[in-house]
């Protein structure tokens, strides 16, 4: 795949970029390696004043870089915003928070006296530079949960941006870069994907961080095993959005839409599969599919535009093949379904009924704005059918019922459980799936450890 920009709207190539050479990627690992060693010593509060400024910046970069985003990858300009105000938002949120997320812990004084020392600790400590191979769909936002709390934490960070968000990628590490961050610090390997695993095998690689498809991820995976590396991997979702009877049924149909086409349906945490109690199925399926029919479709810089173009053109025919696929086997679709005239990589937003085990779209990631419903006849069978998916990054429920809420929580399998609300990341609150969605997490103190090198230390009395 080529390094470029290629305007989803309209498939115009707007720049190309030349993969850099072997000698300059050496040149980037051995600034990322003697960067490392002086860094990891600076100050909470010295990296704390520099990730603070790179929000401050990214604020007032936030249209400029958003109208990039939108351009590159197709998102709706007004969610490309929101995306960089997050940013900022969790930039600042680890600036403040990342000392006492490690803090030194003291073991409990009777545990130090059996052990026959006279004072222990348990100390975090940064590991060196870490590999972040990162995708297109928020091509800021996770980035950013990665480099937030690695920089925090005294690491240096090296990027392999998907190769359809060039002129992003390129800004994270002038942003860093603005922001007083030594050149080291952070920098953007404008790399194919080819490259990786040789980067990765590199001594000076110390760890990994990989948001993408599961094929990527069990390609980098396999490489940090054999290097014994640590890595964390969140892959694709397929999450179920469950309504039981007790809930406000018109309410959790207007969220379901947003759920759903957030990102233009985009989104490894959108809600992907409805899973809907027989008594109140009709009524939320006619709420929901007349919401899909209504929303705007169109130019993506455009403000009113609620869902714009797929980020690819081979993106936008793996969506149709699953769709077709489910028709020919008996699907009802209920709107959408058909690939639009004119220019771009455009599909409509699209709700899909009657779906069987045998349909490729129950066991594969819809990655774009089609919806699947199901019909549930008791608790049961939604808990069922929500675990029947190689998946399990996050959930959604709805329901008045405590008992209802208890049962959901002890026995969906997923990374997150959103009670009445549909799923957001948040720094303060650990990301990331089970199963096929991928292993570790990323944000709150959870996801600023995982790169972390936990010390135990030991002073004999």
């Amino acid at each position: 795949m080529p390094i470029a920009t290629v305007n989803p709207a309209n498939g115009e190539t707007l720049k190309t970029y030349e993969a850099m050479d072997e000698e300059e990627l050496e040149r980037r690992l051995r600034l990322a390696e003697a960067t490392f060693r002086t860094y990891r010593t600076t100050a909470f509060a010295d990296r704390a004043r520099l990730l603070n400024r790179a929000a401050d910046l990214l604020d007032e970069d936030g249209a400029e870089i958003a109208r990039v985003m939108t351009t590159e990858m197709g998102k709706p300009v007004r969610q490309a915003r929101a995306e960089a105000a997050k940013c900022a938002k969790a930039m600042r949120w680890y600036a403040e928070h990342a000392p006492e997320l490690l803090a030194d812990e003291r073991p409990a004084e009777s545990d130090v006296k059996d052990s026959g020392a006279s004072h222990a600790l348990v100390r975090y400590r940064p590991l060196g530079p870490v590999l972040a191979v990162m995708p297109w769909n928020f091509p800021l936002w996770q980035v950013v949960r990665f480099a937030a709390p690695a920089l925090m934490a005294g690491n240096v960070g090296l990027l392999k941006h998907a190769s359809n968000v060039p002129q992003t990628a390129l800004y994270l590490e002038d942003l860093f870069h603005r922001a007083g961050f030594t050149e080291g610090c952070f920098q953007t390997l404008l790399i194919g994907s080819g490259a990786v695993d040789e980067i990765l095998r590199d001594e000076r690689i110390r760890a990994a961080t990989l948001t993408g498809s599961e094929p990527a991820g069990r390609a980098v995976a396999a490489t940090a095993g054999q290097m014994v590396k640590k890595t964390v991997l969140e892959l694709g979702g397929s999450d179920p959005f469950v309504v039981m009877p007790s809930a406000d049924v018109d309410r959790a149909a207007e969220v379901a839409v947003t759920a759903r086409v957030q990102n233009n349906g985009q989104s490894c945490i959108a809600a992907k599969r409805f899973i809907v109690h027989s008594d109140v199925y009709d009524r939320f399926a006619e709420r929901f599919t007349e919401g899909m029919k209504a929303l705007k479709v169109g130019d993506p810089l455009e403000e009113e535009t609620e869902v714009g173009p797929l980020a690819s053109e081979r993106g936008r025919a793996d969506l149709e093949e699953l769709v077709d696929d489910a028709r020919r086997s008996g699907a009802t679709v209920l709107c959408g379904g058909e690939r639009p005239d004119g220019p771009g990589w455009y599909y409509p937003p699209t709700v899909l009924a009657g779906i069987d085990r045998e349909m490729r779209i129950h066991r594969e990631e819809a990655f774009g704005p089609v919806a699947t419903l199901y019909r549930a006849a008791d608790l049961d069978e939604a808990v069922l059918i929500a675990n029947d998916s190689p998946f399990g990054l996050s959930s959604n429920v709805w329901t008045r019922e405590a008992a209802e809420v208890d049962r959901f929580v002890r026995d969906l399998e997923a990374g997150g459980v959103y009670v009445n609300g549909m799923t957001a990341s948040h720094p303060a609150f650990p990301f990331g799936g089970v199963k096929r969605s991928g292993y570790g997490r990323e944000l709150s103190g959870h996801g600023i450890r995982e790169f972390c090198n936990i010390t135990t230390v030991w002073h004999g009395a």
